[in-house]
Formats: C-alpha cells, structure tokens, sequence
C-alpha cells in the first residue's frame, strides 16, 4: 500500500492540475485529499446535482470538500432530457457519464486545469461499469486505478489518514435502483430517494430501494434482516413507503449486495 500511495502521488503530480469528479464517497475523497496534498490549489473538487444523486449525499460532499480546503464547483447535469437514459438499457451508465464528463471536461478547460479524475479503482474493473467506456473515451483520468489500488486498500489509506470517509458504505446513483428496460421517471428516482431517506433516519446505513413500479424491494444487509423482525418497526415501514407511493413492500433474504440488477445479465 505505501507504495501505491506513492505511486498514486506521483501520477497526480504528473498531472499537474486537476478537477476531481467528487462524490463525497470513499474513493473520490482519498483522491481528493492526496491531490490537495500533491497539488495545492491546482485542484479543483466538482459535484454533480441531479434528481439522480440523494441531495444529502451533495451537501456531504460539499462540506467535506470545505474541510480539506479545497475550491468545490457545481454542476447540473440534465440525464432525464436523453432517452438514451431514460430508457434505462444495460449501458445506461454509459450515456450517464457521458453527460458528467462532458460538463466537467468544459469546466476544466474554464478553470485552467488539465484533466479530469474520477475516482475509479481497480476492483471496479470486476464488474460491470459501462461508464468505464465513457471515462477512456473522453479521457478522464483514473488515478486510483492507475496506481493500482484496490477498495480494501482505498479504505485502509482513508482510515491512516484520518479520513471519516474511511468506512462509509458504498453508493450508487439512485438510477441503479430501477430494473434494466424499466423507464427512468422522475416521480420514480423521488420515491426512491424518499425511502431510502427514511430507512437512513432508522439507522440502516447501507441499504437500497430496488423500484419495480409499484413494488419496493429492500436490500439491506443480511446481519440487518432481523431488525424487521420486530412488529412494530416492519408495520413502520410498510406504512411509510405506501404513503411515498409503493403498493407492495417486500424485503430481499439475500440481502444488499453491489450490483444486483446486473444479475439479470449473467
């Protein structure tokens, strides 16, 4: 790992500046911080703000952007207004960050910086990114993976370092909820985003809402499962997502697992 460490500075400071596509979460906050470390103020964090991303998530990254001390850009991106999105095929990742990379690599060129980093790291290469395609199409760096760092590692370095971030669980855009070909709405990513919001507030911290129209399927996990064993909190939550919209409230035995609408796909 310290060699890794090593190497992933010397690739930032090849750079020689950068805008970082900041999340807020585990990878890009380490990026963020060597590149700070590394470059000063020729970094630049940018967070993307779409129905698509829980608005509490934006205002994390956000303030952790404040705490590193590094200057934090917003930008707006509009996936709902391409069908390709919308119809949600298997590579709907892949006209996603299109839109992001697109925004982030003009306001680059109007900052000043040479490239744009996202945080993508080598186990991510295990499953299926289609938004990978996008990033090497528009050459958006990935210095993680380029350095070779794995997400056990990516959470280690985190914890030396005394970032909080070290042990916050794994997200994804709140599009990942909908079954592939199901249409992308955007009364669908608010329901999706109100339940999930809730089920937070009941202290699950990795949990999603798989939205199959009328139908929430929980993924929490499965150390979790016995918490809705418990009466009282079971009626708590199917009371609450029918009133956010769903008919039928179930919960997944096999519990959260990354990418489990990728298993329709073998």
């Amino acid at each position: 790992m310290e060699k890794k460490l090593r190497d992933l500075a010397a690739i930032i400071e090849e750079t020689g500046s950068l805008l970082v596509a900041y999340s807020g979460g585990v990878d890009s906050t380490l990026l963020l911080k060597v590149a700070k470390d590394v470059l000063g103020d020729r970094v630049i964090a940018a967070t993307a703000k779409s129905p698509t991303y829980p608005q509490r998530e934006y205002e994390q990254a956000k303030a952790m952007a404040g705490k590193l001390g590094v200057k934090h850009l917003t930008v707006t991106t509009e996936e709902l207004a391409h069908p390709e999105f919308v119809q949600n095929p298997p590579n709907r990742c892949y006209h996603c960050k299109q839109e992001l990379f697109r925004q982030l690599r003009q306001l680059a060129q109007q900052e000043g910086l040479s490239w744009v980093a996202d945080g993508t790291n080598c186990d991510d290469l295990s499953d299926f990114r289609p938004g990978i395609k996008a990033a090497l199409e528009m050459e958006i760096r990935s210095p993680l993976k380029e350095a070779g760092l794995t997400k056990q590692e990516i959470r280690s370095l985190s914890k030396r370092l005394g970032l909080p971030t070290w042990n916050k669980p794994s997200l994804a855009c709140l599009a990942s909820r909908f079954p592939y070909g199901h249409r992308i709405t955007l009364s669908g990513l608010q329901m999706v985003a109100e339940a999930e919001e809730y089920l937070h507030s009941l202290g699950f911290e990795q949990v999603r809402v798989r939205h199959h129209n009328s139908l929430a399927r929980i993924e929490v996990p499965v150390k979790e499962l016995r918490r809705f064993y418990q009466v009282e909190r079971r009626h708590q939550v199917v009371e609450r997502l029918k009133l956010i919209g769903y008919t039928y409230v179930t919960l997944d035995l096999q519990g959260y697992r990354m990418g489990s609408m990728n298993e329709v796909l073998g």
